[in-house]
């Protein structure tokens, strides 16, 4: 004979929302700012993260920055507020030693699932200067090294094939915190690495053949991007943008401009532009922007990394005579 057991509805009403519960757990409703739409809660530390985020992991997930727009990244803080809910992501995306703050909130927030950006593809150490035979120490230029960590430049991203390294490991990532969206992911990986691709060459073919190879930026960001199409950075302040240049570094610089007919300064929009313009205005020279895409403003040249990284190539074909 078969006995029927009646469960009172209290005890059915729990047992339903600890159901609930669970399940809201693992979908990754645990997210930041108390995400429970079941979407992936993704952290990212600053725009080029927050870019690739955002493009890989489309609908499937939801992605907060610490980094707000205008802020310099170089030197954002990080309250305990932000700290304790950088504990409920998902998944935490950063660049390791651009920014201290953020290695120590991650440091502290106990999340398992956190990528590195910078170890998915090589560092690389770059000067301020493009010429070696520049003599740094001489000049007092030792903060050229001091963001990367052991003198490695973290401004990756702007070589967009050092970037596409970066995004496959990114999608990579979501795909295994998230599996039942891990097809999409890779999907979506594969068509942003191809656009990084066209990019990467549109920069070859823009920049083979120039009146000058040399291009002077009040920031040493573009190591990468110089080294990648064959150009030499001339940084005014190094890779910190607020340091100060010496006078001598002022001084090289003016000769730099007049033997390597140089024909601009590049300033930002995240930073001042002060020593840029002071050069510009001792030496004869034009100023224009050359964005080190640290983030997206209603200033910066283009909605988007693509955009933005058109409007510099365009910016340097201009400055440097690109025939």
């Amino acid at each position: 004979m078969n006995v029927r057991r009646l469960i009172p509805a209290a005890s059915l009403a729990g047992a339903v929302a600890l159901g609930a519960t669970a399940l809201t757990a693992c979908s990754g409703a645990s997210a930041a700012g108390g995400n429970t739409d079941g979407k992936l809660a993704v952290t990212a530390s600053f725009y080029p993260m927050q870019f690739l985020a955002e493009r890989i992991g489309k609908e499937h997930v939801t992605v907060t920055t610490l980094t707000k727009p205008g802020v310099e990244p170089h030197d954002l803080e990080i309250t305990p507020k932000q700290t304790g809910r950088l504990g409920e992501s998902d998944v935490i995306l950063y660049l390791k030693t651009l920014q201290p703050a953020v290695d120590k909130a991650v440091a502290q927030s106990g999340v398992k699932n956190v990528v590195d950006a910078g170890s998915l593809t090589e560092l690389e150490a770059h000067a301020a200067s493009g010429h070696d035979d520049h003599d740094h120490a001489a000049e007092g230029e030792e903060h050229d090294h001091d963001h990367g960590g052991a003198g490695k430049d973290p401004h990756v991203w702007l070589d967009p094939a050092k970037y596409a390294q970066i995004a496959k490991g990114v999608g990579a990532a979501l795909g295994k915190a998230d599996p039942a969206h891990a097809a999409d992911y890779e999907k979506n990986t594969a068509t942003l690495v191809t656009e990084l691709g066209s990019l990467d060459t549109e920069f070859k073919d823009g920049l083979k053949t120039t009146a000058s190879r040399t291009f002077i930026t009040t920031h040493a960001a573009f190591g990468y991007l110089a080294e990648r199409y064959g150009l030499d950075q001339e940084g005014i302040s190094g890779i910190d943008p607020e340091s100060e240049p010496s006078p001598a570094r002022m001084k090289d610089l003016q000769g730099v401009a007049a033997k390597d007919k140089v024909t601009t300064v590049f300033f930002e929009t995240l930073a001042g532009d002060k020593t840029a313009k002071a050069l510009a205005k001792d030496t004869g020279l034009k100023t224009d922007v050359l964005d080190p895409l640290e983030g997206i403003t209603d200033k910066s040249q283009g909605a988007d990394y693509f955009e933005v990284m058109r409007s510099n190539l365009k910016n340097l074909q201009k400055a440097l005579g690109a025939k």
